[in-house]
């Protein structure tokens, strides 16, 4: 995308969070990722490895690696992450002393600026208490809905930016961020709100992905 891999957008992105003091990229300890570890080091990450399927302690692995007493998730599928959201979401958390913070509950952003905050005491609880196996796969379902978790949210400006898809699962997502980059070159740098104004104008963007 734009001559670099999706995930160097994505982490390059994350590495402009104000607040951020290090980017962790936690991929699965299987053969087939090493080449994912290799470009995320190579993007300016640090890489830490661990079970595919169990995410969440893949997570609690990687904030014990680092050192991490706070962490901001972003998955690897948001090339436009917007710093300047995640920075908000990371404020909020700290403001409230919450246990848990996101911009998703409910969505009033366009899907693929999803980002959460949380401490990694939280995290822990969530590791010792979440059975099912869609808590552990998702990493933060647990800490969404227990009564015991303090949350914060960030909520978006209009309910209908949630009908944008800015993230990539299908290959028609792909051909949007590809066509979307011929109207911003600077597809790397371009916040959420230049991004929109181009999907806005050229309605044919949106077109390629709305199905899914």
């Amino acid at each position: 995308l734009c001559g670099r891999t999706v995930l160097w957008h994505t982490l390059t992105r994350c590495a402009a969070i104000d607040g951020v003091d290090l980017v962790c990229c936690a991929i699965p300890n299987t053969n087939e990722n090493d080449p994912v570890a290799e470009e995320a080091a190579r993007s300016g990450a640090i890489v830490t490895r661990g079970s595919e399927y169990d995410v969440l302690g893949r997570y609690l692995n990687a904030a014990n690696e680092i050192g991490a007493d706070i962490a901001m998730r972003v998955t690897s599928d948001c090339p436009v992450i917007d710093p300047n959201v995640c920075t908000s979401v990371l404020k909020a958390r700290a403001n409230a002393k919450a246990d848990y913070a996101c911009n998703n509950m409910p969505r009033r952003w366009p899907l693929g600026l999803d980002c959460e905050a949380f401490t990694i005491s939280a995290l822990k609880r969530a590791a010792n208490l979440a059975l099912k196996y869609s808590d552990r796969e998702h990493v933060t379902p647990w800490l969404r809905r227990d009564d015991s978790i303090r949350r914060s949210q960030v909520a978006g400006p209009d309910l209908t930016l949630s009908n944008h898809r800015w993230t990539i699962d299908f290959l028609e997502d792909y051909h949007f961020f590809q066509a979307l980059a011929e109207y911003l070159p600077a597809l790397h740098s371009a916040n959420f709100e230049e991004i929109l104004a181009t999907v806005r104008a050229h309605p044919d963007l949106s077109a390629r992905n709305a199905h899914r």
